[in-house]
């Protein structure tokens, strides 16, 4: 009845290192996506004479921990062939208001700590035992994974020897820094990055923020030369090169089971196609949704359920036609903020709190076209914050003004002229991603990070977690979160789970 060992669901970034995982080991894999075209979001689309990127900023070069892959070690020994280029700078951060600053931060772990002493003074010493402390995060998660799950960990061990990494795992980021002595502009500054993870501070777990500072920083932030699209279709003709097979324009409208609730197929094109695995790079509570309720048990139901949705972003495009030069424009990333607090910028997130403002010409001069350059703007978007009696013959009008508002305000704060040099402008909203993804709201982020629901949680209880037999989810709504990176990392990690046990025969 089988036809393939692998059948994976979905070819964003976790589908397609999934099924490249699998494929280059042997076995017969199908990837399956509804779109034209592979990458979920990393993708990109043409407007005119330009190559829009629809949601990536930049990806962490590395990772501190020397036992968990980048994506660029993953696609090095998946044979994917990618050229990136890095960015020494980390990003510009300007705070209007009173109270306001103007300080561009640099990366690398000395030029951060430099760029930070000389915007707060005395503030070296606490991030730099930050630094310090995300090393001992990094040996207490191998730790844990040489232990093999809960079953395996001694508590006396976790407690004498890892005793901050649990105390960080159990804290807010707010908590943590505070901890650590760092006063509120040295505070301000570090948390720049709280909208990449979607939680504000005194929610986002401690150990997941400062892992993700680690890796930016000390790695350095880079993109895929040939964009988010070049890297996809590099994946996947690893995948074919492997024996792999993809079909596109076929969305999965059925999971299928066996009596005893263990996963042996899909739907797709209204045929039944089975397999003896699958892995799932949609979204749990579309898997859920697309199964017989007999089949999934009610823990999993309630886990899915229980879960806060996380961030999705509202995305201007311009293709200008100047160059950033003759625009006025000399950064990379650029984070404008209404208040120095970062909890503060979340809360008036509908009030233009927070948002970031790339040119990709920066780190990749012949990005667009000679003459012309590139910027996009993303405004963080939550759940509950699009309204929700926008009657559809306002939606473009809506998302129209929402876009003239920050490209005004950006225009303002700059002192340089956006409007008068778009040639090319195209909006997107959380409907959009919606559509494109078939995600609840339209998240890109899957599941937010909570105080319970925290990467480390998740990855000491993934085998709770993991209710259907045969079954694998990879990707941002996985055991690791949101963001790029995770996918890639996730997709490999639940590939060489199922590896295993067609080898051992499960």
């Amino acid at each position: 009845m089988e036809k393939y060992d692998v059948i994976v669901v979905g070819a964003g970034n976790g589908g397609l290192c999934a099924a490249t995982t699998c494929a280059k080991a042997g076995y017969r894999v199908l990837l399956l996506e509804k779109h034209n075209l592979p990458g979920g979001c990393a993708t990109s689309f043409v407007r005119g004479r330009f190559e829009f990127e629809p949601s990536l900023h930049e990806l962490c070069d590395e990772s501190t921990n020397p036992r968990m892959r980048s994506m660029k070690q993953i696609y090095a020994d998946l044979g994917i062939d990618t050229k990136f280029l890095r960015e020494e700078m980390l990003y510009r951060v300007i705070c209007k208001g009173p109270n306001g600053y103007d300080y561009r931060i640099r990366a690398g772990k000395e030029g951060f700590l430099d760029s930070m002493e000389e915007a707060c003074p005395g503030s070296r010493a606490p991030l730099n035992t930050m630094f310090e402390l995300n090393y001992l995060f990094d040996a207490a998660q191998i730790y844990m994974d040489d232990c093999g799950g809960v079953s395996g960990m001694n508590p006396i061990t976790l407690i004498t020897k890892y005793g901050d990494f649990i105390r960080a795992a159990g804290n807010s980021t707010d908590k943590f820094l505070d901890a650590l002595g760092m006063d509120d502009k040295t505070k301000s500054l570090t948390n720049t990055y709280w909208g990449y993870l979607g939680d504000p501070p005194r929610d986002l777990n401690a150990m997941h923020f400062i892992s993700l500072l680690a890796a930016y920083v000390e790695g350095k932030p880079s993109m895929p030369y040939d964009r988010s699209h070049g890297m996809s279709l590099a994946a996947v003709k690893a995948l074919q090169n492997y024996g792999g097979e993809v079909w596109y324009n076929s969305e999965v409208t059925e999971f299928l089971y066996d009596e005893e609730g263990a996963a042996i197929g899909v739907v797709a094109n209204d045929e039944k196609i089975y397999a003896k695995k699958i892995i799932s790079n949609v979204i749990p509570n579309n898997v859920l949704n697309l199964s017989d309720n007999k089949f999934v048990k009610k823990s999993m139901r309630k886990l899915a359920n229980a879960r806060k949705l996380g961030m999705s972003i509202i995305t201007v495009y311009l293709g200008l036609d100047c160059t950033m030069e003759e625009l006025g424009v000399d950064d990379y990333s650029v984070f404008v903020v209404k208040d120095p607090d970062a909890n503060v910028q979340y809360d008036q997130r509908k009030d233009m709190g927070l948002y970031i403002v790339n040119c990709l010409n920066k780190t990749i001069p012949d990005a667009s076209p000679e003459g012309t350059c590139m910027l996009f703007f993303t405004i963080p978007s939550f759940d509950g914050d699009f309204p929700e009696n926008l009657k559809p013959q306002d939606y473009k009008k809506y998302k129209n003004a929402l876009a003239e508002k920050y490209i005004r305000d950006y225009e303002e704060l700059l002192g340089i002229d956006i409007m008068s040099h778009i040639e090319e402008i195209s909006v997107a909203t959380p409907v959009t991603f919606a559509r494109y993804l078939s995600t609840p709201n339209g998240t890109i982020y899957g599941y937010m990070s909570q105080s319970w629901d925290n990467v480390i949680n998740r990855t000491v209880f993934k085998d709770l977690e993991n209710k259907v037999k045969n079954m694998r989810f990879c990707g941002g709504h996985s055991l690791r979160g949101d963001g790029y990176p995770s996918g890639f990392i996730t997709g490999e990690m639940m590939a060489n789970e199922i590896i295993a046990e067609l080898k051992e025969g499960k």
